[in-house]
């Protein structure tokens, strides 16, 4: 998760750097209502899942499959759902407002606390990566590409779609960032909603 060299040239808004998949790829384990299962429900799961994405820790930094603890799942759920409450709110979205993202918020400190950020220095460049091992290299992970991302300037752009119960986390690759669902699908169900809501609203039903 490289931060640059100085003197680098900002990327494009609309390319996409490697750690926003770091980051997608997190949020992006939640159950929905369009199909999606919860993919942390527990240790078991939680481990499978990890044993897939290499980007992770995967099966080479842990000697094996990762053992990991429902109590693990449960600590990846609390920080997933904060870092989805953030891109709820770079959709101003209404579960991103107010006391939730206060919470998400104080949650994000205590796990910046937790799991901690080293720098690694090289001649190619620099980066943060997490000095610790296990499931606490995950979460460290998460929160380094986070870091190095909101660096570029762009973290704003990643956003979770304000189409309950959606909520699906993507890159709002659009000129000027007023992207706000993460296909034309959840935006048109949105219209679809609010269209129905006005007509009731007019005929008193």
């Amino acid at each position: 998760m490289s931060s640059g060299t100085a003197g680098a040239a900002k990327p494009s808004p609309r390319a996409v750097a490697p750690v926003v998949g770091t980051v997608l790829a997190f949020v992006n384990t939640r159950a929905d209502g369009g199909g999606r299962q919860e993919l942390f429900g527990d240790g078991e799961a939680f481990a499978a899942w990890l044993a897939e994405h290499e980007e992770f820790g995967g099966e080479g930094e842990f000697g094996g499959k990762t053992v990991a603890t429902d109590a693990d799942a449960a600590a990846a759920r609390e920080l997933r759902d904060a870092l989805v409450t953030l891109l709820l709110a770079h959709s101003d979205d209404e579960e991103g407002r107010g006391e939730p993202l206060r919470q998400a918020e104080q949650h994000l400190r205590r796990a910046g606390a937790l799991y901690p950020l080293a720098t690694v220095v090289t001649a190619g460049g620099v980066e943060l990566a997490s000095p610790q091992a296990g499931v606490a290299r995950v979460f460290g992970t998460v929160l380094a590409a986070v870091t190095t991302f909101a660096q570029t300037g762009d973290w704003e752009r990643i956003k979770a779609c304000r189409n309950p119960p959606c909520h699906f986390g993507f890159f709002d690759r659009t000129r000027n960032g007023s992207g706000l669902y993460c296909s034309t699908g959840c935006g048109s169900q949105v219209s679809m909603r609010n269209y129905r809501r006005r007509q009731r609203e007019e005929t008193g039903q």
